[in-house]
């Protein structure tokens, strides 16, 4: 018996649902093929839109790049920014929306730490693969509350170390501590009191700004001219170092405070504070002689191209300074995401869809030479720039340079 014209329809329109299933999206579970949506949330306003711009700069010159390479077989990645003004609420509405988008196969959040901790379980809950760039170890820890959640970075205890054990090279007994009072401020005061323990040196004063904090002479004044400990005390008490857990803004105003009391010790900055590779007016001779702790692709021009890695950060450099006119330190880090993602994606996609959960997984385990480092990811281990991609800056001549 042929089947009636109803019976026709109704198969078809079965037949088209099923497939319109297939490439719909539920439960944060797949993405249709075809476009690659990476959504970002960044502080594109407010006290970090330095930095902010800087990853968005890197984030749409990367993309340029891999589309044009056709590592996806085809398929453009698109990316979908959205300011968070540098406010935790904002950033938690734009991953709300992120999340409960059927088309954006993972995130890329900013650098604001306590913006990334805040969402941590909504991206969880909603299985979305995201990669943050923000420095607070809490931002990839407690793993069994991170499943979702990866950071791109440099870690605070690896920054604290490099720190210290310059102190230790040195032989300076003595430092104090000028910190941020978020997530990542109270960070630093906890691995670098447990560093300094470590190698007998005395943390002698610590002292901590807001974020938001145009002006930090006064803090700094506190940590350079330590009162004695009591009336009779003739010798005058030197804290040996200044180490400065910031922003790059707030990390230049100390330097400039610093001198302007001729405050006679050096002066060390967390990775944190890498910003332009150029460092113009009051920054550049207020921070002559810093030194910072960061990866060597903001130098890499001083560094000879002796493996395939190095070749590729010395053309990324190239690339981002030819477009923008300067290199920012934090650039490479959101350049290393989009890479993560888009090989994920190439390495888990079947049939021309994407399954976040196989993203997910396949980030898990990346084993890559980044533009800022070797990057090691585990299922104990989400947070995956390795120690040795760490070394030694110095400010010099206006510009940072390898210290040695």
């Amino acid at each position: 018996m042929r089947p009636t014209r109803s019976a026709l329809i109704m198969v078809l329109a079965s037949t088209l649902l099923a497939s319109g299933l297939t490439g719909c999206h539920f439960g944060g579970d797949s993405t249709a093929g075809g476009e690659i949506v990476i959504a970002a949330d960044l502080e594109l306003s407010g006290a970090a839109a330095a930095v902010g711009k800087g990853y968005q700069r890197a984030l749409e010159l990367k993309v340029e790049q891999i589309n044009e390479s056709g590592l996806l077989d085809g398929r453009q990645i698109r990316l979908d920014v959205r300011d968070n003004r540098s406010d935790p609420s904002e950033s938690l509405r734009n991953i709300g929306d992120f999340t409960n988008d059927s088309q954006v196969t993972a995130i890329i959040m900013g650098s604001c730490s306590d913006c990334a901790v805040g969402a941590a379980r909504t991206i969880n809950d909603k299985r979305v693969p995201t990669i943050a760039l923000a420095p607070a170890t809490a931002v990839a820890t407690p793993i069994a509350e991170r499943r979702h959640l990866f950071k791109l970075g440099p870690n605070a205890a690896d920054s604290a170390a490099a720190v210290a054990n310059e102190l230790r090279r040195r032989k300076i007994q003595r430092a104090s501590l000028l910190h941020t009072d978020d997530e990542y401020g109270q960070d630093g005061l906890r691995v670098i009191t447990a560093e300094l323990d470590k190698l007998n040196i005395d943390l002698v004063g610590s002292q901590q700004v807001r974020t938001t904090d145009t002006d930090v002479s006064q803090a700094v004044r506190a940590l350079a001219e330590p009162e004695p400990e009591n009336a009779f005390e003739i010798e005058e008490v030197n804290p040996g170092a200044l180490l400065v857990w910031t922003s790059a803004e707030q990390a230049a105003l100390a330097a400039d405070s610093a001198a302007q009391v001729d405050y006679p010790g050096p002066i060390f900055f967390d990775a944190a504070a890498a910003g332009d590779l150029f460092l113009t007016g009051g920054s550049a001779s207020g921070t002559e002689g810093v030194n910072m702790v960061f990866t060597q692709t903001m130098v890499i021009d001083d560094v000879i191209a002796n493996t395939p890695a190095k070749a590729a950060r010395k053309q990324w450099f190239r690339d981002y300074t030819a477009r923008f006119g300067s290199y920012y330190g934090f650039s490479s880090f959101a350049a290393d995401a989009v890479q993560l993602i888009a090989d994920a994606v190439a390495n888990s996609s079947s049939g021309g869809s994407v399954n976040r959960e196989a993203v997910r997984e396949v980030l898990e385990t990346t084993q890559f030479d980044g533009l800022s480092g070797p990057i090691r990811m585990t299922p104990d281990n989400h947070s995956g720039l390795m120690p040795q991609a760490l070394t030694l800056l110095v400010s010099r001549g206006g510009r940072w340079r390898l210290a040695s």
